[in-house]
């Protein structure tokens, strides 16, 4: 049998004790993985936290004979897959050390919009919080937003709805395969997704929902993100877990307040008062927190016209103008400049008065 790439890295994940951290370490010594199925086992061997046992020949010959099963499902359900080494694999995502090394897909995706939002919130959504969700989707439409939740009850679909009906791209991220649909009930909506935005799993097409899979899918809705926000939510919940990998991967949190007596107001309350979450009212709130003021002109764009910028300065405050503050690390990675070079022309930029620093190597533009 003829493997493809695909089948090799579908492969990898198949691996059993070769995880995330350990099948970067195997890409990082090999040219294509094709060499690394075919190796030698002793040779794999001297590959530092790569144990032998777990990469016997007869292992990976099995992982690649299921791999073929699994891309024969993705082929009849049309199907895609995204690696994590490949051009297109999410740029939000792969900043996250956890992010998964593969991504199967179907729909109609462009992965790196300018925007993107995550709403989440609770599976027994009030009348209240459907009112700040159509709110918040209706004022950040002018914006094109991409809109990204978890398929759930609740919230989630909600969120999804609101977007299809603006015209929005949303992705659905699911706690299962993309050969089902779970809750079956939003089967259709998920239909109507793939048109604009579609379904994002790290599960094979055949896999069933299982509890432990959510906080997995949790972690992708955060990591696709530019800002998480919370619409409403109990004292316990996965949106509160959402929430708090997105400060983990340090992107912003929002939550809106509510009703003390009300059960599905404490969870966004308690971001708020422990500082976890930014307290949001409105869209506006949102929009200015992000800096996505709809502008003829940005007023760092007309002063950097009177101030002489090399071409990684021009760079660097063109990557700054999608956020309202970056890290060091992220400056860099966006502008594909090395940290030494980003931090001689952050220095260059904060004489010039484009840019002020914050604690933590964070940095601003300063408009």
């Amino acid at each position: 049998m003829n493997f493809t790439t695909i089948h090799h890295q579908i492969a990898l994940t198949f691996l059993s004790g070769i995880g995330s951290r350990r099948a970067r370490v195997i890409v990082s010594h090999f040219n294509d993985l094709e060499a690394f199925f075919s190796e030698k086992r002793l040779n794999l061997s001297k590959i530092p936290g790569i144990p032998a046992d777990f990469v016997s020949l007869k292992l990976r010959l099995n992982a690649l004979m299921e791999a073929d099963k699994v891309l024969h499902e993705l082929e009849r359900i049309g199907g895609t897959t995204l690696f994590f080494t490949e051009k297109e694999y999410p740029r939000r995502l792969k900043q996250c050390s956890d992010a998964p090394l593969l991504i199967y897909s179907k729909g109609n995706i462009d992965w790196n919009p300018p925007k993107i939002i995550s709403v989440v919130g609770t599976r027994h959504a009030t009348d209240y919080g459907k009112a700040l969700t159509q709110e918040l989707i209706d004022g950040l439409a002018a914006h094109h937003v991409t809109v990204v939740s978890g398929m759930a009850y609740g919230i989630d679909v909600f969120a999804h709805q609101e977007a299809l009906k603006k015209g929005l791209p949303t992705w659905g991220v699911l706690g299962h395969g993309l050969a089902k649909m779970y809750p079956s009930e939003h089967r259709k909506i998920a239909e109507r997704m793939l048109e604009n935005g579609g379904l994002i799993s790290e599960f094979i097409p055949s896999q069933k929902p299982e509890p432990a899979h959510f906080p997995m899918r949790n972690r992708i809705v955060a990591g696709l993100s530019d800002a998480t926000i919370v619409i409403e939510s109990g004292e316990k919940g996965g949106s509160l877990i959402t929430a708090s990998l997105a400060a983990d991967y340090n992107r912003d949190v929002f939550a809106y307040p509510g009703d003390i007596h009300r059960p599905f107001s404490k969870g966004c309350l308690n971001l708020i008062r422990k500082n976890q979450a930014a307290l949001t009212r409105n869209s506006e709130d949102i929009i200015e927190a992000m800096n996505w003021h709809l502008k003829e002109k940005n007023p760092v764009q007309q002063r950097s016209l009177f101030i002489e910028l090399n071409p990684r300065e021009e760079k660097i405050v063109s990557v700054m103008q999608t956020k309202t503050e970056l890290t060091l690390d992220t400056i860099g990675y966006l502008s594909s400049l090395t940290v030494s070079e980003v931090s001689s022309d952050l220095l260059s930029l904060e004489f010039k008065g484009l840019v002020r620093s914050l604690p933590g190597r964070r940095f601003q533009l300063i408009t």
